[in-house]
């Protein structure tokens, strides 16, 4: 490279690394280093862009750092970025561009790409309180800020749960399915051995967040009281049903009675005549002489 003839270069140092690709956990600092190895030019422009889905916007221009890492980041000479309180709002590319002016090759550049670790929050488990014998129960476990995404363990009476019950002499036994991914746990058949206390570990990268633990309780099923009260129940039916037709039988639920809408006419003797009155509601005959 030679400083007289103007030509300069660039180059990315990642703190830690030796990529162009820096990581840091939510809340700590993260320096972007930008290092110019060889140039003439006295006063370079240096510009800092942020590049997100909706295009480039501007985090350092004309010596001032603006933007969303305003009061949050500085230059440190010549052109690294240091940001002191990285949020996940952080996590994009960022690009260093270098203009000499007096320079043989008068524009460099590159990009970092940056992401911001998050810890997950406190995740939300659901663990059901009771499950009969042999009857299928499901545990689910989630939470949504950690970046990168959670992974999910399972812990009983504080002892992980394997991905395979198989692997484990506590657990070979148990029949259940696992996803780290989604954070369930499934039990196809419950076994007494299988109630105990259940909790949820979310983690990744930054760190890890826990539910408290829950109470799951396995009960027997009691067949024999069940058909106990299945054939009590029958009985006092069927009592009620014979007891209705008895009663029926003997005439108990006859609704006839003897009014005087129903009232039967005697027939007519000879010489009588009856007559029914609107004020009494019966009947009363009177005589008729035949000459």
């Amino acid at each position: 490279m030679t400083v007289g003839g103007g030509y300069f270069n660039v180059l990315a140092v990642v703190l830690r690394t030796s990529d162009e690709s820096p990581w840091t956990n939510e809340f700590d600092k993260i320096e972007l280093s930008c290092l110019i190895e060889s140039i003439s030019t006295t006063n370079p422009r240096i510009e800092w862009k942020k590049i997100t889905n909706g295009g480039p916007s501007y985090v350092y221009f004309d010596r001032k750092v603006s933007g969303d890492l305003e009061n949050r980041a500085v230059i440190r000479e010549p052109a690294t970025l240091l940001i002191t309180n990285a949020t996940r709002s952080d996590t994009a590319k960022y690009r260093c561009e270098v203009t000499a002016a007096d320079d043989l090759k008068s524009f460099d550049e590159i990009v970092i790409n940056l992401i911001v670790r998050v810890k997950p929050v406190v995740p939300k488990c659901s663990v059901p309180k009771s499950v009969p014998f042999g009857k299928s129960a499901e545990l689910s476990c989630v939470e949504d800020e950690g970046f990168p995404k959670s992974q999910y363990q399972w812990f009983k009476n504080n002892e992980e749960i394997p991905d395979d019950p198989k692997t484990s002499l506590k657990f070979t036994n148990s029949s259940y399915t696992l996803n780290a991914d989604t954070g369930t746990l499934k039990f196809i058949a419950v076994r007494k051995e299988d109630g105990g206390d259940y909790f949820c570990r979310a983690k990744n990268d930054a760190g890890f967040s826990q539910c408290p633990a829950q109470l799951m309780e396995v009960y027997d099923i009691d067949v024999l009281g069940i058909a106990l009260g299945v054939l009590v129940v029958v009985i006092v039916l069927l009592c009620i049903t014979v007891g209705i037709c008895c009663a029926y039988k003997r005439g108990f639920f006859s609704s006839e009675k003897q009014t005087g809408n129903n009232y039967k006419v005697p027939a007519k003797g000879d010489g009588v005549d009856y007559v029914r009155t609107e004020d009494e509601g019966d009947f009363r005959h009177k005589s008729s002489f035949v000459i």
